[in-house]
Order: C-alpha cells, then structure tokens, then sequence
C-alpha cells in the first residue's frame, strides 16, 4: 500500500506568485455592490424554491431584482480607471 504524502510544500510554495495584482483587487472592490446585489438576488431565489412562494417572497425577488440593476447602473456610469499598457 503506497502511502499518501501532502503536497501542502509544492501548493503553498507558489503563493506568493499567485497574488492578484492591485488592479484586479481595485476592480473586485468597484464591483463589490453589483456581487453583493446579486448574492441577495441568489437568496431569494433560493428560499423560493423550498416552498410555495408566497407575496412576500414575490416582493423580496422584485426588491432583489432593481438592487442588481441599480448596482449595474451605477458601476456602468462610473468611469474605470484607465489601466497602463502592458509592453508599451
């Protein structure tokens, strides 16, 4: 029987390497509305799924639904940093 052995050294060896750069971090944190707004949108899908939906979970979806196009539209009419040209 051949032993199993972590592989925990060759993982975490390469972490420091796998960092997202600040740019990406600045754009998930732009972003981080519109994910949260969906999240919300996601759970009340979800609770309506267990059981007969009732008015309230109707509302609660509807109310889900304009927080994701309100976080969309408000990310959509921020201006993005301009980013600097890799190689240029």
């Amino acid at each position: 029987m051949s032993s199993i052995v972590t592989v925990q050294d060759a993982v975490t060896a390469f972490a420091d390497f796998m960092e997202p750069p600040a740019a990406e971090l600045d754009a998930i944190d732009r972003e981080m509305p519109v994910i949260r707004a969906d999240v919300e949108l996601l759970d009340a899908q979800i609770i309506m799924l267990d059981r007969t939906p009732t008015e309230l979970d109707a509302r609660r979806v509807r109310r889900a639904r304009r927080r994701v196009l309100a976080a969309r539209r408000s990310l959509a009419n921020t201006a993005a940093p301009v980013l600097p040209e890799v190689g240029a």
